[in-house]
């Protein structure tokens, strides 16, 4: 499997996640040579916070969401997929002392943005995409200054109070939301799932389609009810 995609960091993210979402074991040295290519693009022009920077051809034709929901902006292009290249590394595990060293400065980045963020408090971080970036960031163990659990226990809170009923919520992107929630280890994250079920269920019965994205939808809907 190609984890490395060398014109998006978008596309090579998306590859080492779903690696990890369908729990394909991957080599020590194709693990290493995604997160050297990944720590490659640290702090480039176009980096968010001095984190990971999306290629110009992520920036020209946006990025799309593991989970399908897609991203037009583009400051919204390289903080999520800024957030979700630290998750990453976090994953593939690398100990190599580039590896680390391009990690610990984009971790710092984005920790100095929180500190001034005004409503931090609150668990969110700008708007709903944003936010379940950061969160995921958090549930990886990344950020661990910064207070993950606090953070992500205000996040569930707010999350909660955006409820619109049917089991969606309002500024929160569904299916994205419903990716964090699954890896967010707190009682209140699963309540969250337990009032998003029923849409998961809906959306199960459907007549499923030849498409990664709904394949990947429906596998998470399950894993979301097996939790419940």
């Amino acid at each position: 499997m190609r984890l490395v995609h060398r014109d998006s960091l978008a596309g090579t993210i998306d590859a080492v996640d779903e690696a990890f979402f369908l729990g394909r074991r991957l080599s020590k040295s194709a693990r290493e040579q995604a997160a050297k290519w990944i720590a490659g693009r640290q702090g480039k022009p176009g980096s968010y916070a001095d984190m990971f920077a999306p290629t110009e051809t992520d920036f020209k034709r946006g990025a799309r969401l593991f989970s399908g929901e897609t991203i037009r902006t583009r400051a919204g292009t390289a903080h999520i997929l800024g957030e979700e290249a630290c998750r990453a590394l976090i994953l593939l595990d690398v100990s190599l002392a580039g590896v680390r060293q391009a990690l610990g400065r984009a971790s710092a980045g984005m920790m100095s943005r929180l500190r001034k963020a005004r409503e931090l408090a609150s668990g969110i971080y700008c708007c709903g995409r944003c936010s379940v970036a950061l969160w995921r960031h958090l549930a990886a163990g990344g950020l661990e200054t910064v207070g993950p659990e606090r953070l992500l226990t205000a996040g569930m809170k707010t999350l909660k109070s955006h409820r619109q009923g049917g089991g969606r919520w309002r500024r929160f992107p569904f299916y994205y939301t419903l990716l964090a929630l699954s890896e967010i280890e707190l009682p209140s994250a699963l309540r969250e799932m337990r009032y998003a079920a029923p849409t998961c269920e809906r959306f199960l019965r459907r007549p499923s389609r030849d498409d990664p994205i709904d394949r990947r939808r429906r596998l998470l809907a399950e894993r979301v009810l097996a939790k419940c």
